[in-house]
């Protein structure tokens, strides 16, 4: 007999909680792999020491990546199973908001179904074109050796900003050298992802997107190309993750 688990909103950790049951109805759905549940374990990890909430310098980074996302002739949002099952439609809305953005789906843990049931989702919620479910449209980033290796010639292979939320180190580094630009979300200051990365935003996806919708959305209207341009410039990486890192060092966590 399955337990069922009520949530609550005034729960202290709700939010948390219902990512977890997301996950859960994802990989039950065949959207997650099995080792998804195990990556968002280890991001909750982190999200403990920076108190589950966004923290100023992650708001710096995300602006910062919605300047680049508008600047960018040709965004590619890539998407995996985790990031389908908690925020699906959030994703559509940046797509939407970023009007010449494409998403492409690329898989670690790859199978046909699991690939077939994301594209399914993402259907759902009014995403007509999708890219990386073409097999002859796929071409391999040099020296990758993993499944991620495969992108679409017209998607991410084409991209000069890809934005990559729970991304892996090697993909990040390959694509680095493809000369391409690299926004990603990532709880973890110290991973290859967040130090290769050219924006690295410390946070939980699901905290980000709603904030990214909100910073492109209204950069669009009141950024001019230069103050996107200065907005970029002005931004260092490295002293992101610094600030992330003191915070985690020096948060004060209720035991909850």
């Amino acid at each position: 007999m399955t337990r069922k688990i009520e949530l609550h909103e005034g729960h202290p950790r709700y939010l948390s909680l219902l990512a977890r049951e997301k996950l859960v109805t994802g990989f039950k759905k065949g959207l997650v792999a099995s080792e998804g549940l195990i990556a968002h374990g280890r991001g909750e990890c982190f999200d403990y020491l920076l108190g589950e909430c966004t923290t100023d310098s992650a708001r710096v980074a995300i602006n910062v990546a919605s300047a680049m996302l508008l600047l960018a002739r040709y965004p590619v949002i890539s998407v995996n199973g985790n990031v389908t099952a908690l925020c699906v439609d959030q994703i559509c809305g940046l797509n939407r908001s970023l009007e010449s953005s494409a998403v492409e789906i690329n898989l670690f843990y790859y199978t046909r179904e699991r690939e077939k049931l994301i594209s399914e989702e993402f259907k759902k919620y009014g995403l007509t074109r999708i890219f990386g479910i073409d097999p002859e449209n796929l071409v391999p980033i040099p020296e990758l050796e993993s499944n991620r290796r495969l992108v679409d010639r017209d998607g991410i292979s084409k991209a000069d900003v890809v934005f990559v939320p729970l991304e892996d180190g090697d993909r990040t580094m390959a694509l680095k050298q493809m000369d391409k630009q690299v926004v990603t979300v990532d709880l973890n200051p110290l991973s290859r992802t967040a130090l290769s990365s050219d924006i690295t935003i410390v946070d939980n996806i699901v905290r980000v997107l709603p904030q990214l919708i909100e910073c492109v959305e209204y950069n669009r209207k009141h950024s001019s190309e230069n103050d996107l341009k200065d907005l970029i410039e002005s931004f260092d990486n490295l002293n992101g993750l610094r600030r992330a890192l003191e915070v985690m060092k020096t948060k004060q966590v209720p035991f909850q």
